[in-house]
C-alpha cells in the first residue's frame, strides 16, 4: 500500500504540474430551505433554516489521455471538502482529498436506498453503527474491472496509527444485483467490517447491510443491521422506507426507522423526511423523532 500511495501521489503531482490548461471548469450549487420539527420536549427555536453550497471544479485531458482535475466545495461560505484527482481511464482513479468520503469503507458506510435522508439522520447524532475512518488528507483509489469494483482509502496517522480500508463489489451474479464486502482499520485499535446486497428491478430498489465496529480492549463494540427499499413512482417522484438497528455492547439496542419522499420539477425538488430513533446511543430513556419538509433549488 505504501508503494501504491507513493506512486499515486508522484503521478498525480506530476500530472497536475504538466497540465496547466483546463478544458472544463464549472460552478454548481444548491439552496435548500428546510422546516424542521423535533419532539415536543425539545427546544428547537426557529424551525426554518437555509442550507446552501457551491462546488467549484475544473478538469482537463492530458496528452496521454488521462484526465486531471480539482474540485472544492463550500457550504454556507465555508470550505467543507476538496479533492485533486487523476482519472486513468480503465486503470482506475486516484485522488487526495479532504472531507470527501470518496472511497474505502467510509464511502459504503450506509448503502440503503433513500428518497431523502438516512433513517438515523438528525436523531442519532453519534452515527452509531456506521463504519468510517478519517477522511482528512486521504489517498483514494477506485477502479472497475469487469463485474468487479475496487475502492480503497488510506489516511496516514501519527506513530503508525493509520486509517485504511478496502471494499470489493461484484455485480456479475444477476442483472440488477450488487454484492459488497469491506474491511478496514480505524487507527491501531478498531477493526471495521461491512457487507451488503443491493438489488434493483424496474422502479424498486432494495438493500440489506450488516456492519461491525470492533474496538480492541473496549466495551463499545457495535453491530448494525439495516434494510431499506425505495420506489420510483414515476420519473419525478420517489418514496423510501428503511430501518437501522444497532446492537450496543453496553446499553439497550438502538433502533431507527424512517420514511422519505421527494418530487422533482426541473431544478426544484420538494422533500419530506420523517425519522425516529428508540434508545438513542443505547439509552432506554432517550427516544427521538424528527420531521423535515424542504425545497431545494439546484443551479
Amino acid at each position: 500500500m505504501n508503494k501504491l500511495t507513493k506512486l499515486g501521489l508522484a503521478t498525480l503531482a506530476g500530472s497536475l504540474v504538466a497540465s496547466s490548461a483546463y478544458a472544463g471548469a464549472s460552478v454548481t450549487g444548491k439552496a435548500k430551505i428546510e422546516y424542521k420539527s423535533q419532539d415536543d420536549d425539545e427546544v428547537t427555536g426557529n424551525p426554518f433554516t437555509i442550507d446552501r453550497g457551491l462546488v467549484f471544479s475544473a478538469s482537463g485531458e492530458m496528452d496521454n489521455g488521462m484526465t486531471a482535475g480539482y474540485l472544492q466545495k463550500l457550504s454556507a461560505g465555508a470550505h467543507t471538502s476538496s479533492e485533486a484527482f487523476l482519472d486513468m481511464g480503465e486503470t482506475g482513479k486516484i485522488a487526495v482529498a479532504n472531507g470527501r468520503s470518496g472511497a474505502g469503507i467510509r464511502a459504503y458506510r450506509y448503502v440503503l436506498p433513500s428518497a431523502g435522508e438516512e433513517v438515523w439522520d438528525d436523531t442519532d447524532t453519534d452515527d452509531n453503527g456506521l463504519v468510517q475512518g478519517n477522511d482528512t488528507g486521504a489517498v483514494y483509489y477506485t477502479g472497475s474491472f469487469g463485474n468487479f469494483g475496487i475502492s480503497a482509502a488510506l489516511t496516514k496517522g501519527a506513530n503508525g496509527s493509520n486509517d485504511n480500508s478496502q471494499v470489493l463489489t461484484y455485480s456479475g451474479l444477476m442483472d440488477g444485483l450488487t454484492l459488497g464486502y469491506g474491511i478496514g482499520e480505524n487507527g491501531a485499535t478498531t477493526d471495521l467490517t461491512t457487507y451488503f446486497a443491493k438489488y434493483t428491478v424496474g422502479s424498486i430498489t432494495a438493500a440489506y447491510q450488516s456492519s461491525e465496529i470492533d474496538a480492541s480492549g473496549s466495551s463499545s463494540d457495535e453491530e448494525a443491521t439495516g434494510i431499506g427499499v425505495s420506489f420510483a413512482v414515476n420519473e419525478n417522484m420517489s418514496i423510501s422506507y428503511g430501518m437501522w438497528d444497532v446492537d450496543m455492547q453496553t446499553g439497550t439496542d438502538e433502533e431507527s426507522s424512517g420514511i422519505s419522499a421527494s418530487y422533482t420539477m426541473g431544478g426544484m425538488t420538494f422533500g419530506l423526511v420523517a425519522n425516529s430513533t428508540d434508545n438513542v446511543a443505547g439509552s432506554s430513556a432517550d427516544d427521538d423523532t424528527f420531521t423535515e419538509i424542504n425545497v431545494t433549488f439546484a443551479f
